[in-house]
């Protein structure tokens, strides 16, 4: 089959148009690829999950019967090295493991902090 010589230009414009479409919705856009997407979404409800857990740290920095010698410790502590130290209390630790969390260290001590604590 044999196209006619003036489709040669149409088919070579689309081309280009939509190889350009591409790029600068991608780039400017704001368009996503699925992989793009759910590691947005995983990294989003990860901050959730920790944004909730913020006032279970601070009730556990309430209520520990340490509290004063931690408070201590940690406003002792340097400032590169508070999250670490906010890691030790033990009060950065989700319910049900048994590390503690870096990400619920930082938002807690930034609360603590804001507390005046």
């Amino acid at each position: 089959m044999k196209f006619p010589e003036s489709t040669k230009p149409a088919v070579s414009g689309a081309l280009v148009g939509a190889i350009a479409v591409s790029i600068l919705g991608f780039t400017w856009g704001g368009w996503t690829t699925a992989g793009s997407a759910d590691e947005m979404a995983q990294r989003f409800a990860a901050d959730e999950v920790t944004l909730a857990m913020v006032p279970v740290c601070l009730d556990l920095a309430q209520t520990d019967q340490e509290r004063a010698a931690k408070l201590a410790t940690l406003q002792d502590a340097l400032t590169f090295q508070r999250r670490n130290a906010m890691m030790e209390t033990g009060w950065a630790t989700l319910p049900g493991t048994d590390t503690p969390s870096r990400d619920l260290a930082d938002a807690c001590l930034a609360r603590l902090e804001l507390n005046g604590s």
